[in-house]
Formats: C-alpha cells, sequence, structure tokens
C-alpha cells in the first residue's frame, strides 16, 4: 500500500522575508534577548524660573498682540526679539514699545518666545 502524501510533497515551504529563522532547539521564548526599554518622552523644560516675577498683563497682552499680527513675518521657531528685529530691518516699522518690553525682560521665557514657541514645526 502507498504511504499517505503530505501537502508539503506538492508545495515546498517557504519562509517569509522578514521573520527570524526559527527557534533554536532547546532555547526558551522570551530568555537570552536583550531587552527593549519603553521609548519615554522628555520631560518639558519648566517655562518659569522661580527668580522671574510674573509678568504684567498689559505686557502680556500688547506681545500676544505683537505675535497675532501678521504683518511682521511669521513668528514660529523664532524669539519675538529676532522678530522684531527682523521686521525692522525689513522696513515693517514694528512697535517701539515692544522692543523696550522684550530687552528690560530678556530673562523671562514668557515674555522672550511666543504663543506657539511650544509647537513643533
Amino acid at each position: 500500500m502507498e504511504q499517505p502524501r503530505l501537502i508539503t510533497d506538492s508545495f515546498p515551504l517557504r519562509r517569509r522575508p522578514g521573520r527570524a529563522p526559527g527557534r533554536i532547539k532547546g532555547r526558551v521564548k522570551g530568555r537570552g534577548y536583550p531587552r527593549v526599554r519603553p521609548r519615554v518622552p522628555p520631560t518639558p523644560p519648566t517655562e518659569d524660573p522661580p527668580s522671574s516675577p510674573p509678568p504684567d498683563q498689559a505686557l502680556m497682552e500688547m506681545l500676544r498682540r505683537f505675535d497675532l499680527a501678521w504683518e511682521y513675518g511669521p513668528c514660529t521657531g523664532i524669539t519675538r526679539l529676532q522678530r522684531w528685529e527682523r521686521a525692522q530691518a525689513l522696513g515693517l516699522s514694528p512697535p517701539g514699545p515692544v522692543r523696550d518690553a522684550l530687552l528690560e525682560h530678556r530673562d523671562n521665557p514668557h515674555v522672550t518666545y511666543s504663543l506657539w514657541h511650544e509647537y513643533e514645526l
């Protein structure tokens, strides 16, 4: 009597691309491989150092209006002072009190950076 035929006689065994070639005999799955640490996003830096006092609301409103004024060009990726200087160099005549406030509160990140400084480009 003839032996039963296997399906692999008609269709040869093929390995899938990208898969590991198979386990080594006697090795327990999950042991002996380097552990992969989960990726933890970096913690954002503190925005307001303890030494700088909170800025005045009238000052912040003036700076917010400067950020929202598109006639002075885009403000993402640069500081407010860099934007003011760029607008001045292009002859757009940005407001002088904004520059004075930026130079006076140079160490305060709430004043230095625009509304969108936390967003990635």
